[in-house]
């Protein structure tokens, strides 16, 4: 890392900037995500529990790319998370304003499997994932961001890819745009 191996009296690179003003400044480099402000501070979070106020159900009446939508199905779509993890995390939704999974229907059920086995192949196409973190959160005690609307998450992953940013830095760097990572896994649909 930039700043950790410089000799006695050496200069500092040009992107070291030590972290002044309340309490002892420190080596440490920041990695500065504003973009992460607007999910902090909880905009264009669903309000209540109706369509009307759900970002899945306005999502799918605007353009795919402007929405991150890479594919439709007939009861369901794929779209990326616009907080990912990871670099291709993308969700299943149903059109439908559905909350719970066992309200889904039967064609809506096999469609969320059925997109979420493509997205799968598609983004070890893609990106040459190792492995997936797959599932729900069901109700805003178990972590649901937006509860009103069902969505299953598909998290790639890498070996090593839990190294140091976000364990030590609680940071997740994301070595590609949105609008990129959309391009690529909608091509590859």
């Amino acid at each position: 890392m930039a700043g950790t191996d410089r000799g006695e009296g050496e200069p500092a690179p040009p992107e070291f900037v030590a972290q002044d003003g309340v309490g002892v400044p420190d080596q440490l480099q920041r990695l500065w995500t504003p973009h992460r402000m607007a999910y902090i501070r909880g905009e264009n979070k669903a309000e209540g529990d109706e369509p009307s106020g759900c970002p899945f159900c306005v999502l799918v009446a605007m353009p795919d790319d402007d929405a991150l939508i890479l594919a439709r199905g007939e009861t369901v779509y794929a779209v990326l998370n616009l907080y990912p993890y990871n670099p291709g995390h993308l969700m299943v939704v149903p059109y439908r304003h559905v909350a719970d999974y066992p309200e889904l229907t039967a064609e809506e059920t096999v469609e969320v499997a059925e997109f979420t086995q493509h997205a799968m192949t598609v983004i070890r196409k893609v990106s040459g994932a190792h492995g997936f973190n797959i599932g729900m959160n069901q109700g805003v005690i178990a972590g649901a961001g937006i509860a009103a609307h069902l969505h299953q998450h598909v998290v790639p992953r890498w070996g090593g890819d839990a190294n140091f940013m976000p364990v030590i830095g609680h940071t997740k760097v994301l070595p590609q745009l949105l609008g990129e990572t959309r391009e690529l896994l909608a091509s590859a649909w």
